[in-house]
């Protein structure tokens, strides 16, 4: 018999920005595109058919507008939270365009960093510092007293949350590499976690993956 989970997350990958159409390495305050917002009302739309208490969001442009756009349907304000931003790049790429050599290869540096231990490039985040936070903010979605809430964030940190959930400690860097690069996310998609009871005690799971059906 399938019992009710403690507590379900419905995570919402932001609407395509101005940074994921262009070919530069994205700023943080990068915001929505015409075809974002548009996809930001349709997720909004199918929110808001959902029962949830709480919306929280990451404070990073092309996301708050997400989540302002679904507050303005549901009427759930959004609560903003550090945790959930994109995994931090190095300062000086940001805005560079791809064809700037200097900056290309400073991405190259800094995508190893993603997946070598100990390895920091500049003031980017590393495997260490991205993994420490994707910990930080399950443990915060598992403390929150709601029974369902909405997160609106972004691709890699949800994927990155998804490899946390699923493979825990056995979470290496080659493994993480490969969840990477084999998982794809649209903008606006809705990826659905819940916190249940298991044989081996109460443990996240994961329940839907980048559902994009409201885009058409």
């Amino acid at each position: 018999m399938y019992e009710i989970p403690e507590k379900i997350v419905y995570f919402v990958r932001h609407g395509q920005s101005e940074g994921n159409a262009s070919a530069v390495f994205q700023s943080l305050d990068s915001p929505l595109s015409k075809i974002g917002k548009e996809q930001a009302g349709k997720i909004a739309e199918r929110v808001s058919r959902l029962s949830f208490e709480t919306l929280i969001a990451s404070p990073l442009t092309r996301a708050r507008e997400t989540a302002e756009i679904i507050a303005k349907i549901t009427g759930k304000q959004p609560e903003y939270s550090e945790l959930f931003v994109e995994r931090i790049k190095p300062t000086n790429l940001s805005g560079k365009p791809h064809s700037d050599k200097t900056a290309r290869k400073l991405w190259v540096e800094w995508e190893k960093s993603l997946y070598t231990p100990k390895l920091h490039i500049e003031d980017g985040e590393n495997f260490n510092s991205l993994i420490l936070r994707a910990d930080k903010a399950i443990n915060f979605l598992a403390t929150r007293l709601e029974k369902k809430l909405v997160v609106v964030t972004h691709g890699y940190f949800i994927r990155t949350i998804i490899a946390r959930i699923i493979l825990g400690n056995a979470l290496t860097p080659e493994a993480f590499k490969n969840l990477q690069s084999k998982m794809l996310s649209e903008n606006t998609g809705l990826t659905v976690i819940t916190y249940e009871k298991t044989p081996d005690g109460i443990a996240w799971r994961l329940w839907t993956y980048n559902d994009h059906s409201h885009l058409g």
